[in-house]
């Protein structure tokens, strides 16, 4: 029998995985989930499930979904990737990780079939997860897509819902170099007769979901034709109240959610046609009580970390996951909402996106500390920071995060703001050490 760090070992050293690698990990075929499936019995078929796509917000999307089932009295799973801190993040149950033991159990049954279909590591957890699931018989899983929606590992699920929160220019070398392309991909998680809610109209991929959902007979539903999410009064940088309308009325006013970000307004106007989408469905009661806690208390009940998350005040020092070109200028919308003096980010991607199309948008006047993830496919820093320069964005070159918050730490003060931003990957590096990052930000 392995040991749980054996095991880590053995997934992180034998399987590919694409947060590690990038595109040597990536499978353009869902086969060999379909075939893991029955291998497992299919423990797809065993757990009713909500199935969540899109560019940006899909996470926080699936967090506030689980949340708020959770709060109505359901047991309820959230599958989501990729992981900031452990594994077991991706794989919850009313937002509890997976038991050590439960890990190596699965890994230990069925390590040959592993071998055999030569899996990777994202197919492998989309395994555990969904045995999981049926195992412990919860009443719904809120399922996250990877990427695209079509080609990916979880697609191998009929839910009761799809939903597609967006789409916009991401994983373009997988999914395509158009919006168009790019939705059709994300449209395909749409199935026969299931409901479908997509959270942005948009002249080029509004027509593609249309299609699709007439193809599979599947009603949908656009989110910004009926739902209007706005501030109300008593939000900060630390806490947002939101007033939700629909066409028109209002629907409620004063909820709070610790998730600040402007573009979580989108986010919440997907959030409510999701939820009324199900409510038509008959099998979920869910009161405006539970929608409430279940906003309010989406952190600390589903262990979502990284969106616009305050980690210190003085400097206000933040971390924020955005890492595409419509992820930076929705977290620069909300950063235009911010007081302070002078702006210092930290900054750090990995070698397979168009930083220099990100860093284009970035505000030219803010001090820059260039730093790196410390996955295998991380863009290092020293080159990011010569790129950088070139276009007109200079800053040093740091080795590791930490080392890149202390020189920001130290060139600040108590009335500016530090951003650590760029990558999903840097944030993870940062939250792993949250006491040494906070211990260095705390340093007078």
């Amino acid at each position: 029998m392995m040991t749980y760090s054996q095991t880590l070992d053995y997934l992180y050293n034998s399987l590919p995985m694409y947060h590690r690698i990038g595109q040597a990990a990536y499978k353009a075929d869902i086969v060999s989930t379909q075939k893991l499936m029955e291998a497992l019995g299919h423990p797809e078929c065993k757990f009713h499930s909500i199935h969540v796509a899109g560019t940006n917000g899909k996470g926080s999307v699936s967090h506030f979904l689980a949340s708020i089932l959770h709060e109505a009295g359901y047991r309820v799973g959230l599958y989501t990737s990729p992981h900031l801190v452990d594994m077991r993040e991706r794989i919850r149950i009313n937002g509890h990780m997976i038991e050590q033991q439960s890990v190596v159990d699965f890994v230990e049954a069925n390590k040959s079939t592993f071998a055999e279909l030569q899996l990777s590591f994202f197919e492998m957890m989309v395994g555990m997860a969904f045995n999981h699931f049926a195992n412990n018989n919860v009443d719904v899983a809120v399922i996250e897509v990877g990427m695209g929606g079509r080609l990916d590992s979880t697609n191998v699920i009929t839910p009761e819902l799809s939903v597609i929160t967006n789409i916009g220019f991401d994983h373009t070398q997988f999914l395509g170099n158009t919006l168009a392309k790019i939705a059709a991909e994300k449209a395909g998680i749409i199935k026969d007769g299931v409901p479908v809610v997509v959270g942005e109209s948009h002249c080029e991929t509004r027509p593609v979901f249309e299609a699709k959902a007439a193809e599979h007979h599947a009603p949908i539903v656009f989110a910004d034709d009926h739902y209007r999410v706005k501030f109300g009064l008593g939000s900060d940088c630390g806490r947002t109240v939101v007033n939700v309308d629909r066409d028109g009325e209002r629907l409620f006013s004063g909820i709070e959610t610790p998730l600040t970000g402007s573009y979580q307004l989108k986010n919440l106007a997907t959030l409510f046609a999701s939820i009324e989408a199900i409510q038509h469905q008959g099998r979920y009661i869910i009161t405006p009580e539970a929608i409430h806690k279940g906003i309010a208390n989406v952190v600390t009940k589903t262990g979502l970390h990284g969106r616009w998350e305050i980690v210190a005040y003085q400097p206000l020092t933040i971390c924020e996951t955005a890492h595409n070109a419509d992820g930076v200028k929705a977290m620069l919308e909300k950063l235009r909402t911010l007081t302070y003096r002078n702006l210092h980010i930290v900054y750090g991607c990995v070698n397979d996106k168009d930083f220099a199309s990100v860093l284009r948008l970035m505000p030219t006047s803010a001090t820059y500390y260039y730093t790196q993830p410390s996955v295998p496919r991380r863009l290092e820093a020293v080159q990011l920071a010569a790129s950088a320069t070139e276009l007109g964005m200079p800053g040093k070159a740091y080795t590791d995060v930490f080392s890149a918050v202390e020189a920001a730490k130290n060139n600040a003060n108590d009335d500016d703001m530090i951003l650590i931003t760029g990558s999903i990957f840097l944030v993870a590096d940062a939250m792993a050490d949250i006491a040494r990052l906070k211990s260095i930000l705390s340093k007078r």
